[in-house]
């Protein structure tokens, strides 16, 4: 008997016990739905999970998604890359292969099973863009063998992926673009800004901006990204993306800091140095797609995302 005629769906999260995806294993799993958190662990964190492993409709599976997965699921969410430029240029052919690889297994698991799919692809498909706000139908400024290259060609190459699916085999994909995410369970070490300013402030280091921080960003928090992830999963066959995913409201780096040094109390100043080669200088997503089709925008304010990211780390550094 088909698990689909059971209002319960069965879903495998690809990087589940990451960042994002723990959130949204947790959130799948108040849904009411069965859940496979698969993983290899490269960048995410058990401690992420830690408090899913004993409910009985979680399973954690140790795979790494560049070789084949043989599951049984109604829906797959692939979610599965290093995110941050310090750990995916740690290893950037396998972080090609992971991204690239891990498409094709899961889009063929995808096949076989009629499955619905969606991929997390990034914001850093449009490079460092000469068009503001990013459109979905802006093709990007992104340079192909550059330091970020393994990350950024490697997913538009997934998204090549995606799309020929659909077309040649028919495969029910969703693709949306995250743009920059931020929260509890973030990887301490990951070099994001907000984890990056967070830390340094709460151990009274000096910030460090790279640049002269008038570069902006676009801040979602993580638990309106799950809703947009989860939104976009229900939305009708054919409607494939992508979609934008983030907060529309643009921040500069600098203010960011200075937020967070007023937030945190500390005593830390703030230093600049050099922007690393092909940063972006402006990013903020056009959402227009994103209300429309899925009822989503971004609901929580920097301040609020803030003060709950600013408490985790605070009582991570207490215990470690």
């Amino acid at each position: 008997m088909s698990i689909t005629r059971f209002s319960k769906k069965r879903i495998l999260v690809t990087g589940g016990a990451g960042f994002i995806g723990s959130h949204l294993c947790e959130r799948l799993l108040e849904k009411g739905h069965e859940v496979i958190c698969a993983d290899n662990f490269y960048t995410s964190r058990k401690a992420n999970i830690a408090h899913l492993v004993h409910n009985p409709y979680f399973e954690l599976m140790r795979h790494d998604i560049t070789f084949p997965l043989y599951v049984e699921v109604d829906e797959i969410y692939n979610l599965a890359a290093p995110a941050s430029p310090i750990h995916y240029q740690l290893d950037p052919v396998q972080t090609v292969k992971t991204i690239v690889h891990g498409a094709i297994n899961v889009l063929g698991l995808a096949k076989r099973l009629k499955a619905r799919i969606l991929q997390a692809s990034t914001s850093e498909v449009y490079g460092d863009p000469h068009v503001h706000p990013q459109t979905e139908d802006y093709w990007g400024n992104t340079n192909p063998i550059g330091p970020r290259s393994c990350y950024d060609e490697g997913k538009r190459c997934a998204e090549t992926l995606f799309f020929d699916y659909f077309r040649q085999h028919q495969v029910d994909i969703k693709v949306v673009r995250i743009f920059n995410t931020y929260g509890p369970r973030m990887h301490p070490d990951d070099g994001r800004v907000v984890s990056n300013f967070v830390l340094q402030a709460l151990f009274g280091k000096d910030i460090t901006i790279y640049g002269n921080g008038s570069q902006t960003r676009s801040f979602c928090y993580v638990d309106d990204m799950v809703e947009g992830l989860m939104a976009m999963m229900e939305t009708p066959a054919g409607t494939t993306g992508p979609v934008n995913l983030g907060n529309p409201h643009e921040t500069p780096i600098l203010a960011l800091a200075e937020k967070i040094v007023e937030m945190t109390e500390t005593k830390a100043g703030i230093v600049f140095a050099p922007l690393p080669e092909n940063d972006p200088v402006r990013r903020r997503p056009d959402t227009t797609k994103a209300r429309q089709l899925l009822n989503w925008q971004a609901a929580t304010d920097l301040d609020t995302g803030l003060s709950r990211t600013i408490k985790y780390f605070s009582e991570l550094a207490g215990q470690e």
